[in-house]
């Protein structure tokens, strides 16, 4: 089943904090965040993020194979802004789904370890989804945490029969149809798409590729 989004596209959206969060944490970080597209002097902001979020192991994730040299999808690259601090990011990234199947990937998802705990991810999430949606973008991979992104519709069931392009936990595999059966029948390598970009490449120092 599809899993549906009660959804619309104003720009910017703004995610209000949780009302348990207690007034002093209000006026420090002040009472809504914006979720905004994602642009060229958001850059070095993101890259900082990711790096402080992940590591530098993040380029040899199997998932990075996927997303490295290429462009996100169109409208998809999101941040979120407390004024003008970058304190989130996602984006999604054209693939195929088996061959002859488009969909996109989820990720990475960052959120600043002082932001934290806030709902901030979920919000980023269900916009990023939204905007998918919206796009008229059909189907969505990522890999993850179960728990946490069934609450998205996300499942397993989705992937039994695809394969990424390199080592992943399979529970950690998940899909979801953003249109019915989109990915009813998906098998095969999930390979990247999309336009290419050089300017987002980056090397991998000898020693952590010896490490993989």
């Amino acid at each position: 089943m599809a899993f549906e989004f009660s959804c619309h596209q104003p720009a910017p959206r703004a995610f209000a904090l949780a009302p348990e969060i207690a007034a002093a944490s209000l006026k420090a970080r002040g009472p809504a965040f914006d979720i905004l597209d994602e642009t060229p002097d958001d850059v070095a902001a993101r890259e900082a993020l990711l790096d402080a979020s992940f590591g530098p192991a993040r380029f040899l994730k199997t998932c990075e194979r996927l997303r490295e040299g290429r462009m996100p999808a169109r409208g998809l690259a999101l941040v979120a802004k407390d004024e003008d601090r970058v304190v989130a990011t996602m984006r999604l990234w054209p693939i195929f789904a088996g061959a002859g199947r488009p969909a996109l990937l989820l990720g990475p998802l960052a959120v600043a370890r002082d932001y934290r705990s806030l709902g901030l991810g979920a919000a980023m999430i269900e916009e990023g989804l939204c905007r998918a949606a919206a796009r008229n973008h059909r189907a969505v991979l990522l890999v993850g945490d179960a728990p946490y992104y069934a609450r998205f519709g996300f499942d397993r069931r989705f992937t039994d029969a695809l394969i990424m392009p390199g080592p992943v936990e399979r529970e950690r595999f998940l899909g979801l149809e953003l249109s019915k059966d989109a990915l009813a029948g998906a098998q095969g390598r999930v390979s990247g798409a999309g336009a290419r970009d050089a300017t987002t490449l980056r090397s991998v120092s000898p020693e952590l590729a010896r490490a993989a």
